[in-house]
C-alpha cells in the first residue's frame, strides 16, 4: 500500500528483457533504498514492482507481461527518470490517499498549461476508467496523488503546485506524453459491489418469479 507522495526521483540505470515479454530494471537511487530489503514493494511511476536484489546506490525490480502490457513501463531505457515511494509505513503520516499500486490503464496528456504558480494538465484515459472519476477526487498519475479539478467526458484535469514539479517526474512531462493512471481504490469497490447487486437482482427478477408474484 502507497500514499501517491513521491519521495525520490530515481534514475534507470540499465533495463533488459529476461524473456519476450519480461523485463529486469536496476534502478539508481538514494533515498528509497536507505532501508531497502529484498521483497520490499516499492512504487516505480504508479507501479508496485518488488525488490529482488540490491546494491550500493541501487536496487533491482522484475517485470511482468501484463505490467508490462498495461502501463507505460515499456517506454524506459536507461537514464529515464522515475518516481520512487516505498511502502506505507504503519507509523508514518498519511499524506495522500489510498494507492495501490496496481495501475489500472495508461492515459495521454492532451493539455499542458500554467496559471500563476500552478500547471494545470488535461489527460484523456480509456472510456471505461471515466466512470471512476468524480470532480475533486482523488486519483494517482505516474504514481503522484491529485485531485480532479474537472472532468470532460472521457478527459480530466488536474493542477500541479511547483514543489509537484520539482519534486517529480511530471514536471517535464508534456503533450502527448504517457502517464500511468490509478483509479481511486474505493471508488472501485463501489462499483464492483453495486454491479454484483445488479446482477444478483436482474438473475432474481425471472419469468418464473414474476409469474409466482401475480405480475403475468
Amino acid at each position: 500500500m502507497f500514499t501517491g507522495i513521491i519521495e525520490e526521483i530515481g534514475t534507470v540505470k540499465k533495463i533488459q528483457k529476461v524473456s519476450e515479454h519480461a523485463v529486469e530494471m536496476i534502478i539508481d537511487s538514494i533515498k528509497v533504498i536507505e532501508d531497502i530489503n529484498i521483497g520490499d514493494s516499492i512504487s516505480v511511476n504508479g507501479i508496485c514492482l518488488t525488490v529482488t536484489e540490491f546494491a550500493s546506490g541501487n536496487f533491482s525490480l522484475d517485470a511482468m507481461p501484463e505490467t508490462i502490457k498495461s502501463t507505460s513501463l515499456k517506454a524506459l531505457k536507461a537514464g529515464s527518470k522515475v518516481n520512487l515511494e516505498r511502502a506505507m509505513a504503519a507509523n508514518g503520516r498519511f499524506g495522500g490517499h489510498f494507492v495501490s499500486g496496481h495501475v489500472d490503464g495508461t492515459g495521454k496528456i492532451t493539455g499542458k498549461r500554467k496559471q500563476e504558480n500552478a500547471i494545470y494538465y488535461d489527460i484523456e484515459i480509456p472510456e471505461e476508467l471515466a466512470g471512476f472519476l468524480l470532480h475533486k477526487g482523488s486519483v494517482t498519475v505516474d504514481g503522484i496523488s491529485l485531485t480532479i479539478f474537472s472532468i470532460d467526458r472521457n478527459t480530466f484535469t488536474i493542477s500541479l503546485i511547483p514543489h509537484t514539479v520539482s519534486e517529480t517526474i511530471l514536471g517535464e512531462k508534456g503533450q502527448n506524453d504517457i502517464v500511468n493512471i490509478e483509479c481511486d481504490m474505493l471508488a472501485k469497490y463501489v462499483q464492483n459491489m453495486l454491479k454484483q447487486q445488479y446482477a444478483q437482482e436482474k438473475e432474481g427478477m425471472s419469468e418464473a418469479f414474476l409469474q409466482n408474484n401475480g405480475f403475468m
